[in-house]
């Protein structure tokens, strides 16, 4: 089975020049239909507006921080199962352990590129 790259991405950064720079690498990797949030509490509120396949969020965001994002998504029936990607520019053990037991589906490390972004899209979503 491969990956539905018209499905819909969402992706949620207040920094503006990383929403489009996680655009352009989606787009290069083959998926169009992306939108923006640029906080966690609007992400929420689009996620129960409109069938996403992908969330890809980053983790320092005010006032709604991506893991309580990650949180909300997790305790919702409806969104639950949805495959969440979580961004961060830090490496710390402790986090990635915090985002695993809250439920991440993966979690990329700033800087990152096109080909560490669909590596970590194949673990979640599967081969393209």
């Amino acid at each position: 089975m491969s990956v539905d790259t018209n499905m819909n991405v969402l992706i949620v950064d207040d920094y503006k020049t990383m929403l489009r720079i996680i655009r352009n690498l989606l787009k290069q990797i083959g998926f169009d239909n992306v939108d923006e949030a640029t906080d966690g509490s609007q992400a929420l509120t689009m996620l129960r507006e409109k069938n996403f396949g992908l969330v890809i969020s980053d983790w320092n965001m005010e006032p709604m921080t991506g893991l309580q994002l990650l949180r909300e998504v997790r305790a919702d029936n409806q969104l639950k199962a949805l495959p969440f990607i979580m961004i961060t520019a830090e490496s710390k053990k402790e986090n990635v352990v915090t985002a695993k037991e809250a439920g991440v589906s993966n979690y990329i490390v700033k800087p990152f590129n096109a080909q560490t972004l669909k590596m970590k899209l194949e673990s979640v979503l599967g081969a393209f």
